[in-house]
């Protein structure tokens, strides 16, 4: 297993279960390339090293705040775009993971924080938590296809298209959560989830993974493609900013 940075803690848990901790909470939380890499090393490490369960938690009052925008005036469309497939190919890592994988969300959860949080197969919210899926507003189609299918098409349109926040109780309702609990009782349900999976033998557990997943990689990369790449992308972001600075 690789080992911990200044960005993520890595931690090996009791029966094969694995738990990874964001851990920039001055910026909270957010994707940066070099966060995005490791944590597709450890996703790879833990394939590799036939682990059951995955932990996704963070250090601070949130979760994750998105991908990490810092130095925007000095980047290029490429760049970001470049940021934004490292980022698609996480989720699709996270979402088609042949080992049960857990988000522990708290505070804001934003834009490709809530979309890691989607991806995972348990997703439980601390009460108080906030999502918000702003991507659309600089016309980006990142994991799209996964909030439909978590909560539905119709529902799906109504909170990207309107971008708005919505809290762990509505989370939980439409299904966009599994489970709205105090930080308290997160410890038992790690454990306990590390038992069920290890209910079935590995090659069993990631046969079954594969059949109950709809496996739309290859559409949802290239909607990210042909969205992230219409000329503009950083002037996009930079008024979506400002109109968001200005609220």
């Amino acid at each position: 297993m690789i080992e911990s940075t200044d960005e993520l803690r890595i931690e090996q848990g009791d029966g094969w279960n694995l738990h990874l901790t964001l851990t920039r909470p001055k910026r909270g939380n957010a994707l940066s390339n070099t966060l995005v890499e490791t944590l597709l090393a450890a996703l790879e490490c833990a394939g590799e090293e036939k682990v059951r369960l995955v932990s996704f938690a963070a250090e601070g009052p949130n979760f994750c705040s998105g991908f990490d925008l810092s130095g925007l005036a000095d980047q290029r469309d490429a760049d970001l775009v470049y940021k934004l497939l490292r980022i698609e190919l996480l989720l699709q890592r996270v979402a088609y993971a042949p080992f049960l994988t857990l988000a522990l969300a708290k505070g804001r959860v934003v834009g490709a924080g809530a979309d890691l949080f989607c991806a995972c197969s348990e997703r439980i919210a601390a009460p108080g938590t906030t999502f918000r899926m702003p991507g659309w507003r600089f016309g980006i189609a990142l994991g799209t296809r996964r909030l439909a299918a978590r909560i539905g098409p119709d529902a799906a349109r109504r909170i990207l298209s309107e971008s708005r926040h919505f809290d762990a109780d509505e989370a939980l309702a439409m299904g966009f959560a599994t489970a709205v609990m105090e930080e308290a009782d997160w410890p038992p349900t790690i454990k306990h989830l590390g038992l069920r999976a290890q209910a079935l033998d590995w090659e069993s557990h990631k046969h079954l993974l594969h059949l109950t997943v709809s496996d739309t990689r290859s559409e949802d990369m290239a909607a990210l493609v042909e969205s992230s790449t219409r000329p503009g992308l950083r002037e996009r972001i930079i008024e979506y900013r400002s109109r968001e600075t200005s609220r």
